[in-house]
């Protein structure tokens, strides 16, 4: 079938034209995807996207390419999914709380602030230190030595790249090293 002919079936919710379109266009639509969302959210988005191409398909005026605009909605949908990853992230990480808790229970070998100090400090004190960092170090500092999560596991969750992490998770301890000396508390 001719992709006007296509379309023409699609705008009046021929069934049989849907099936011709998923069976040409997942595979695509698939691999857009893994560029914007977790393996483990692909077939939801997937199925967002042939809902939004459903439901919108009336709005498509034949200007570009069926698999033009198709695209175009895929990647609206991947961006979406970034951004709800990005403001859940923000959302499920109070940085208000505890940020005794974890901090010398079973320190890792890369934490630059010793854990007999860090068991010392009165909660209070170390939540003052914390809030004066920028929002991302206090991020990086709790993902990794509150949370416990790799390196691997941050660089996902934040969609950033291992080294990145890494540089930055170097840098925001080192600001809090500096944050305890001129507190007197190392």
């Amino acid at each position: 079938m001719n992709e006007k002919k296509l379309v023409e079936k699609l705008k009046k919710k021929d069934k049989e034209a849907f099936e011709e379109l998923y069976n040409i266009y997942a595979p695509r639509i698939y691999v857009t995807l893994k560029k914007f969302v977790d393996i483990s959210e692909i077939e939801d988005a997937l199925q967002e996207v042939f809902f939004k191409i459903f439901k919108g398909i009336h709005t498509f005026r034949g200007d570009s390419k069926l698999s033009t605009w198709i695209y175009q909605v895929t990647v609206n949908v991947g961006k979406d999914y970034i951004r709800k990853k990005k403001k859940n992230i923000v959302e499920n990480i109070d940085l208000t709380e505890n940020y005794t808790e974890g901090f010398g229970l079973q320190p890792e070998a890369d934490v630059n602030v010793s854990s007999e100090v860090l068991n010392e400090m009165e909660m209070d004190k170390i939540t003052k230190i914390m809030d004066k960092l920028s929002e991302e170090d206090r991020l990086l500092i709790k993902l990794r030595d509150i949370d416990g999560l790799s390196y691997d596991e941050i660089a996902e969750k934040l969609n950033k790249p291992l080294g990145s992490v890494k540089s930055r998770l170097h840098y925001a301890r080192k600001k809090f090293q500096k944050l305890l000396k001129e507190e007197n508390l190392v």
